[in-house]
């Protein structure tokens, strides 16, 4: 028993130490992809939404920027309900869990956070490291763990898509950390597959922070083109006042 127990306090001290040298993986982002955005809203809402919600975002919002619109530019309503709406909510209503409060502390021991600015407060590239740090503990509650965040109470949800991965100290202790989570059965996807999956659905994620981006993004077309027609008027007034610079200094 004694043995057990030092064992498991090394193994804990380690996976903490380990977590502090988890290196924060680079993930490009693209909002004007529309087939990544819509992508990771399908893997959002299939694996997330049951315990996070997006209070700040509508589902109408939300279909009218991912392009889920009929041929006249309104919200394609059947396609939205029957692809993104698993509650009884309302396309004008935003997107909340049908989790009760009281059985998501019970089951979690707090309120699963609302993840519409989680691109904003920790950036795209720690939610696409923390959602590839997850690996098999039969001693956690959910049967998982992660590096970046050790003893998170986060099941690994996209466990069936990703795989058994399992933490192998021997790799970490022979200097190849963070590379020290390993695939020990495969999933539904190639780690390749898993990745660009991931990319998906945190794509999704930074939309949601900040949805205004794409409406700035059509609005500095314009904003482009009315600079440069005022450079051309501008160079012109230039040259106009110059020559009557250099006329009146003739005449003196």
């Amino acid at each position: 028993m004694m043995l057990r127990f030092f064992i498991a306090v090394i193994s804990a001290a380690w996976l903490h130490m380990a977590a502090a040298q988890v290196e924060i993986t680079s993930v490009s982002i693209d909002l004007k992809d529309k087939a990544r955005l819509q992508r990771g809203a399908t893997l959002y809402m299939n694996y997330c939404s049951g315990c996070h919600s997006l209070r700040y975002m509508r589902y109408n919002r939300m279909a009218q920027d991912l392009g889920l619109t009929t041929f006249s530019g309104e919200v394609d309503k059947d396609l939205l309900v029957n692809n993104l709406i698993f509650t009884s909510a309302e396309v004008y209503d935003p997107i909340r869990i049908s989790m009760p409060e009281v059985d998501a502390r019970q089951w979690f021991g707090r309120l699963p956070p609302d993840l519409s600015l989680s691109a904003r407060e920790r950036g795209a590239d720690w939610i696409y490291t923390y959602l590839k740090s997850f690996y098999a503990d039969s001693s956690r509650p959910f049967g998982a763990n992660n590096a970046l965040v050790p003893d998170v109470a986060m099941p690994n949800i996209l466990e069936p898509l990703a795989g058994v991965v399992i933490a192998d100290p021997a790799r970490h202790l022979a200097g190849q950390s963070p590379n020290y989570l390993v695939l020990r059965e495969p999933g539904e996807m190639s780690p390749q597959q898993f990745d660009s999956a991931l990319q998906d659905l945190v794509t999704f994620l930074v939309y949601v922070s900040e949805p205004a981006k794409l409406v700035r993004y059509k609005m500095g077309v314009f904003v482009l083109l009315f600079l440069g027609v005022f450079l051309v008027f501008a160079y012109q007034l230039k040259i106009s006042y110059w020559r009557d610079i250099e006329r009146s200094n003739e005449k003196r």
